[in-house]
């Protein structure tokens, strides 16, 4: 991973976020007037991965994606898809593009009548994902900050974060976190799937963590912490649900979000 990474240019110099972005028009230049600022945090951690054109190009291989997720991306994708319905019904929210067929096997899933938008901060992510898509998917993309989403308030029936908030600092993961769930009515699911600490008996515990730490730094926020430190302030644990998959070292949080007060 360290050598795909060497390979790369140096990444371009940091612009302030802003809090109001624009949605794209899917074949729009994103480069005008309406691109929006790439946060901090992604320029200087994640430019090697999701930033530069030519590591999205690397990045966007099935067998790349599963290999990461040693071996697990299909089983932890039909895990969030299969947390959304087995037919997912009404309005669908992705929060972020991913690498490998996970939006593909979603829209797979729709009901006839339902729809599907998928917000990421990164126009290269969102054409990538154009690209990667029939062009008649019924798909709707927008060029939207997770911590500063578009849209109306209860606007959507569910919304699925799928490792996400691994690669967001603390103060930038609790913002996404109060956005996805101000934008799910009531009721609705709020699916997670992330990093989790593995068992003390896990092997990958102790040659996974190093990697980690070096690529991915603020994935070890999940390693001590349960997601549910990152949400409002007296959050009813009972609309929480929990899993753990291949011995702890991935988790799928489903969060039923409560009547607003």
């Amino acid at each position: 991973m360290n050598k795909n990474r060497s390979e790369l240019d140096a990444p371009p110099a940091a612009r302030p976020l802003q809090d109001a972005p624009e949605p794209l028009s899917v074949g729009v230049d994103c480069a005008g007037p309406q691109a929006l600022a790439i946060p901090g945090y992604l320029q200087q951690t994640y430019w090697w991965a999701y930033v530069h054109p030519r590591a999205v190009r690397f990045f966007e291989r099935q067998w790349l994606v599963n290999l990461i997720l040693w071996g697990n991306f299909g089983r932890l994708r039909d895990a969030a898809l299969d947390a959304l319905g087995r037919t997912v019904s009404g309005r669908t929210l992705q929060i972020a593009c991913v690498y490998g067929d996970f939006t593909a096997t979603l829209l797979q899933r729709l009901a006839p009548d339902a729809s599907l938008d998928v917000v990421d901060v990164l126009p290269i992510q969102l054409q990538n994902l154009r690209a990667k898509l029939p062009a008649s998917a019924q798909v709707a993309l927008h060029l939207y900050d997770s911590m500063a989403l578009g849209f109306p308030d209860a606007s959507y029936d569910q919304a699925v974060l799928f490792f996400l908030l691994h690669e967001q600092p603390a103060e930038v993961r609790t913002r996404t976190m109060r956005e996805a769930l101000r934008v799910v009515k009531p009721g609705g699911r709020l699916v997670l799937v992330d990093y989790h600490r593995p068992g003390w008996w896990h092997p990958l515990r102790y040659l996974f963590e190093p990697v980690l730490r070096a690529l991915e730094p603020y994935a070890m926020d999940l390693w001590k912490h349960e997601i549910s430190t990152w949400l409002p302030e007296g959050f009813p644990a009972d609309h929480l649900c929990k899993r753990n998959y291949y011995g702890g070292l991935y988790q799928e949080l489903v969060i039923t979000v409560p009547a607003r007060a």
